[in-house]
């Protein structure tokens, strides 16, 4: 059975890979490569240097065990991702919005959104900063030019996914060049590197940068996004082919994942080699770094390199971004807009807050919006680690690919410990807030706010329990066998949206097809001239008085076939007019063509099919 277009994941790129004409056998494996290189730029994102610049200048090289232990949480959560959406063939948006009720579903989407836009508000900082710093242009002016970017995915996808993955695997390359460089112009001492591998905390401040380095390490809408971008690849529903899969993605995820590791540990490993040594160990915002590293390795190329991998560390990320972002809402809300306006959506929710801070505070402000950024990150992530670990547990829908016990119980284990980590900054920030303000109503809302999240924690790991035992008590099977046995309600009125192109002939073909003699038809067609818009069903413009003489012609054509018909015009919004039609008509079939007027509406939601689905309650038959 075909899904339909809104319930595939990226629905443009989905399948467009098939390994099984990449050629010969290594090109087909490695036709697997690539979703896990988008998911690992979020790892390396420019909210994550700071953490990195401050744990290296003030103690070294001894938290590099902490970068080694969030790295492998981070490559257990991502495989589990992927094992989801390559099983399943759902994204974890969707899954969620199978599960768990729409009251639940609506508050994990903004949740989402709201995750999405504080990552994004961290690369656009970055961004911003990477062209000052190289440069030496304003951050407000770097932040405004972050919206050209926006449709560079656009032209990315329409390249094809090996394009886009290509884009991204170059800027992740560019990073790591430029951060090789730096660790040879600063040689590090190798044997006190491999030293931080040993577990400790030294120093009084270390449990609080470890927190940080862990909570800023695994990202909330990678856990989206890895599940969607496994499902671009073409694969058997075989026991074999899913199983090879999984491997693949897996090995994917490691060397990507690795690479991630990399960078950041050498961005610590620079900050403990070059700050710590010379004694200046606050260094951690963005700019500090770069003004220092040119006086003290004797470069001016260290510096420049910085810059640049900064600059690339939020291209990079704003592309994933937008892409998690397309993903949550579609499959929370199975709404598809057009990618430009989600694109500038996205962007210009992470734009404004950061212009509105530059003009009214200034730029001293920069380092904690980044800071923000990430505890508004922080709070989000147990949403999305949750319920992806029941998900992969599930037996009954992921078969023999349901994780072990042993996997399982290490899942929850790393779950916990990062959710741990995460509320504990995520109360230290809450305290902060409190003590800053001595306005009550302030103080109450910041309080009935992180009690809905705590209720809602214990809804979004209780429930999927609760639902499995529910499931466990219900039998189906009856209720099928009389279904199937039951005739079919024949329609009884049947809504026709006609557009006044080649389509209405389908349309019609249709209708009469499979209306039977009683069935009742009204047509609709929604006039869209300026005037009609304006002033709605009081206008009689020329467009008006052609559009009913058309639809009148229709109306006596299913007349003399027999048929029972009416003609409805409808005024203003295109979508939203074909539904109060077909409700107030009590109509119980709408048929629609493919194809219809390209009006402001089609921007917005890309097609008025999709947007008519949501606002009606009956089955809808689409013309092709």
């Amino acid at each position: 059975m075909n899904r339909e277009e809104h319930d595939i994941s990226l629905s443009e790129v989905h399948g467009q890979v098939n390994p099984a004409e990449a050629g010969s056998k290594w090109k087909r494996v490695f036709a697997f490569f690539g979703p896990a290189y988008l998911v690992s730029v979020g790892y390396m994102d420019p909210g994550n240097w700071a953490t990195d610049l401050a744990g290296g200048s003030q103690f070294g090289y001894s938290l590099i065990w902490v970068l080694l232990m969030s790295n492998v949480m981070a490559l257990l959560l991502q495989s589990l991702s992927a094992r989801l959406g390559i099983v399943q063939g759902r994204d974890l948006a969707q899954c969620n919005r199978e599960v768990y009720p729409p009251a639940v579903n609506f508050v994990l989407y903004i949740l989402a959104e709201i995750a999405i836009a504080a990552c994004d508000l961290a690369e656009v900082l970055g961004m911003a900063i990477g062209l000052q710093l190289l440069f030496g242009l304003p951050l407000i002016w770097g932040v405004v030019l972050s919206l050209l970017d926006t449709f560079l995915l656009l032209y990315l996808q329409k390249l094809g996914m090996r394009k886009l993955e290509a884009f991204i695997v170059s800027l992740v390359a560019i990073i790591g060049g430029c951060f090789l460089v730096e660790i040879f112009l600063a040689k590090p001492d190798l044997g006190e590197v491999v030293k931080g591998f040993a577990p400790s905390l030294p120093g009084k401040g270390a449990l609080f940068i470890a927190i940080g380095i862990i909570g800023a390490t695994v990202m909330p809408h990678n856990l989206y996004l890895h599940s969607a971008l496994v499902q671009t690849r073409k694969i058997g529903r075989d026991h074999e082919s899913i199983k090879k899969a999984i491997k693949l993605n897996n090995i994917d995820s490691a060397i990507a994942l690795n690479m991630a590791f990399f960078v950041n540990a050498a961005i610590l490993v620079l900050a403990g080699s070059v700050f710590y040594t010379a004694g200046l160990h606050h260094v951690a915002s963005l700019q500090d770094a770069h003004q220092l590293l040119a006086p003290l390795l004797g470069s001016k190329w260290a510096p420049i390199l910085f810059a640049v991998a900064l600059i690339a560390a939020g291209q990079s990320s704003t592309v994933t971004g937008t892409l998690a972002g397309q993903i949550v809402m579609e499959g929370y809300l199975r709404l598809r807009i057009n990618p430009a306006l989600r694109r500038l959506l996205t962007r210009v929710l992470a734009i404004g807050p950061a212009v509105v801070v530059l003009v009214v505070w200034g730029e001293q402000m920069v380092d904690q919006m980044l800071l923000f950024s990430q505890v508004l990150l922080s709070m989000q992530l147990a949403f999305a680690v949750v319920p992806l670990i029941h998900f992969v547990s599930d037996k009954k829908k992921m078969g023999d690919f349901a994780i072990s016990m042993r996997t399982k119980v290490a899942a929850w284990v790393v779950a916990a410990v990062i959710i741990a980590l995460n509320l504990k900054l995520f109360g230290e920030s809450v305290a902060q807030w409190l003590q800053a303000t001595d306005l009550w109503w302030v103080k109450t809302l910041v309080v009935v706010l992180v009690v809905l999240i705590a209720v809602l924690l214990l809804v979004t790991i209780i429930y999927p329990f609760v639902l499995q035992h529910k499931e466990a008590n219900i039998s189906v099977h009856g209720n099928i066998a009389a279904t199937v046995g039951a005739p079919a309600e024949p329609f009884r009125c049947i809504a026709l949206a006609l557009d006044f192109s080649d389509n209405d002939e389908k349309v019609l073909r249709y209708g009469m097809h499979l209306g039977k003699e009683h069935a009742r038809f009204v047509l609709i067609h929604v006039v869209e001239s300026a005037s009609a818009r304006l002033i709605g069903n009081e206008a009689h413009d020329y467009e008006t008085r052609k559009d009913q003489a058309h639809l009148d012609s229709y109306v006596q054509l299913m007349k003399e076939a027999g048929f029972e018909a009416q003609g409805i015009l409808g005024y203003k919004s295109r979508s939203g007019e074909i539904a109060r039609i077909v409700n107030e008509q009590n109509c119980d079939l709408l048929i629609i063509g493919s194809h219809g007027h390209k009006t402001a509406k089609d921007f917005i939601f890309g097609e008025t099919i999709n947007t008519v689905r949501h606002l009606i309650h009956i089955p809808v038959f689409i013309a092709r």
